[in-house]
């Protein structure tokens, strides 16, 4: 698969590539760039992190700034949200109001405005409690942050992430294709997918069967023991090495994360 590199998506939107890849974050965060045409303030969504000159970057290249969005509080997306802000005279707007700048919390549902630039916020917990994504209708097009990626799938980030309302937030994701509102996902990490029904019906499946997996691997390790024994703070893991076996061993830690939420999300039902 050739890299990702970002670009435009007219007539409202550009993709600048943050210079920060890396195995959890892809080709980089994709910092979205939304203007209305004609209009002389864009909306800036996961400014992203201080990471060799992107925020100089967004400053030369972005021009004004209306509003700066957060599709959740990790560092990668929102490390240079508020010097952006204040630097552009603009606020930052989150879920979580800790990551707000001159700006109120987002709210599920609310309609933003900005210079005839129309968006509509989701709340799509999973990845993370505060995570959103944005509908942006003119383009039939889902700012989906972390919790669709533009390949491989997401990180249920234990404890914060929880697995019940992942599934919650992909099926209203679906919905909205089965309605006829979108038809692409803009990702925050790697690239555009033009097929958005298909990729979240992938998530869905894939998740199901792992999930299916995690619950098979706690049978084997109950019925096969280790001699000395399995504390319960070992039981991540050991599923993680069973689970994930034919996955490089370098993402087993992000993979204990979805792990952990897996088995929480077993516990409870």
């Amino acid at each position: 698969m050739s890299a990702w590199a970002g670009g435009s998506y007219p007539p409202r939107a550009e993709c600048l590539l943050a210079p920060n890849p890396g195995i959890m974050t892809l080709d980089g965060t994709n910092t979205w760039v939304l203007r209305e045409p004609g209009a002389d303030r864009a909306v800036v969504v996961d400014p992203g992190p201080v990471t060799d000159g992107h925020l100089d970057r967004l400053l030369a290249e972005v021009g004004e700034v209306g509003l700066v969005l957060l599709t959740h509080h990790h560092f990668d997306h929102s490390e240079v949200a508020e010097e952006l802000a204040r630097r552009t005279g603009s606020a930052v707007r989150a879920f979580d109001p800790a990551y707000c700048f001159r700006g109120d919390p987002l709210g599920d549902g609310e309609e933003l405005d900005v210079d005839g630039l129309r968006l509509r916020v989701l709340h799509t917990p999973g990845h993370t409690a505060d995570s959103v994504s944005f509908v942006l209708p003119e383009q039939r097009a889902l700012l989906t942050g972390d919790m669709v990626l533009g390949r491989g799938t997401t990180v249920v980030a234990h404890p914060d992430g929880q697995l019940g309302p992942y599934f919650s937030s992909i099926e209203t994701m679906r919905s909205l294709v089965e309605a006829g509102e979108i038809d692409t996902v803009w990702p925050a990490h790697g690239p555009v997918l033009e097929d958005a029904g298909a990729v979240l019906d992938f998530y869905l499946t894939h998740r199901r069967e792992r999930l299916a997996q995690v619950e098979d691997a706690v049978r084997e390790l109950a019925a096969h023991p280790h001699p000395e024994g399995l504390a319960s703070e070992e039981l991540p893991r050991r599923v993680v090495e069973l689970v994930y076996a034919d996955v490089d061993p370098v993402l087993w830690d992000a993979a204990e994360l979805s792990v952990r939420a897996q088995l929480a999300y077993l516990a409870s039902r």
